[in-house]
């Protein structure tokens, strides 16, 4: 379950004109609770005009560095973002839940890794590519990085630092709004998936595939290495975006007993089956786990353990999670008379 903790804000770096990295000071004590993997992320909570709001941002900096750091970029609308981007100071305090994730990269020596982002989707690659560079001299690793233009490319100067500094990490840039002698004009889409597997690295095998961007990107880039011959089970990847496309699914007009398990304790209500069971926890007076709220994390993921529940919508859970029983709750609606959802066993 997230824990939450009160975090000082260290220090606030401005990466762009409208992107900032947050470093936070953790105390001893909290040390070992802080601890992260390569691409995990942490849970933000602030309260702001009188309404909470969890927002979900991956780790930037290297587990080796002992440091918390995350970056963030303010999108229109965002209502965390945007104070983060131009209210939040260092000083400040903001409660923020344990690291967590699947979204992780643990190097082994002489490996082939090859990553594929898309503006903020930089954030967990880079400590990736840190924790490969610092941790196995004998892998390579190989960023393709996608904005719209120099100016808005996240972590531009510290990238070109690490390439400089490693020959084995090998950085690629793709403008979709300006000319640049360094960077290829364009998106990064199957044209330019190609380019790099299937040309500029043709005699290399790649061992993994890390993709980190919105869902339409993602899919593109997927199948396009599939059909380069990098098997599926070594592809993986992680949304800052979802497509608002909902699946096609059929859910009755009733109502369901839910019984929660949470934090040890089972809590049992009648719900709207049209409503999702995460919405409808929360509004019970339940501490139930969530950040996004919109499908991209796997924060609220819960087990169906009675009766059954169906997704409007889902990227993240694999076929091999969906057997056991795993829904995002975010996502989910019963679908049976009685259903009970496990929350602490995931």
């Amino acid at each position: 379950m997230s824990t939450f903790h009160k975090l000082t804000v260290q220090k606030i770096i401005k990466e762009t004109s409208d992107a900032v990295s947050i470093i936070f000071e953790v105390p001893d004590s909290l040390k070992e609770s802080f601890t992260f993997l390569a691409g995990q992320y942490i849970t933000i909570k602030k309260t702001i005009n009188g309404k909470e709001i969890r927002r979900a941002y991956s780790i930037c900096s290297s587990p080796n560095s002992k440091q918390l750091k995350v970056a963030v970029k303010a999108v229109e609308k965002g209502q965390f973002s945007v104070y983060a981007t131009t209210k939040l100071k260092e000083g400040d305090q903001l409660e923020v839940a344990e690291p967590e994730g699947k979204f992780i990269l643990k190097p082994e020596a002489n490996k082939n890794y090859i990553a594929f982002a898309a503006g903020s989707g930089i954030t967990p690659v880079l400590s990736m590519v840190k924790v490969v560079l610092e941790n196995q001299p004998t892998a390579s690793f190989t960023l393709v990085y996608g904005n719209k233009s120099a100016e808005s490319t996240i972590f531009k100067n510290e990238l070109e630092a690490l390439a400089e500094a490693h020959p084995q990490f090998k950085l690629h840039y793709v403008f979709s709004k300006a000319l640049s002698g360094d960077a290829i004009f364009g998106r990064i889409d199957k044209g330019n998936t190609n380019y790099f597997v299937k040309n500029t690295y043709k005699d290399i095998r790649f061992d993994a595939a890390f993709l980190c961007g919105p869902e339409e990107m993602i899919n593109l880039v997927s199948e396009t290495l599939q059909a380069a011959h990098i098997d599926k089970e070594n592809i993986f990847f992680e949304l800052f975006t979802a497509s608002t496309e909902e699946n096609n699914i059929a859910i009755p007009d009733g109502k369901t007993e839910l019984t929660v398990l949470l934090d040890d304790e089972t809590t049992t209500f009648t719900m709207q089956m049209t409503d999702d069971i995460l919405a409808a926890s929360l509004r019970n007076n339940l501490d139930a786990p969530y950040s996004c709220q919109g499908g991209v994390c796997s924060s609220c993921i819960a087990k169906v353990t009675e009766g059954k529940a169906v997704m409007s919508k889902n990227s993240i859970l694999t076929d091999s999670e969906l057997e056991e029983g795993f829904i995002l709750t975010c996502q989910a609606h019963p679908t049976t008379p009685r259903v009970t959802i496990d929350f602490d066993d995931v």
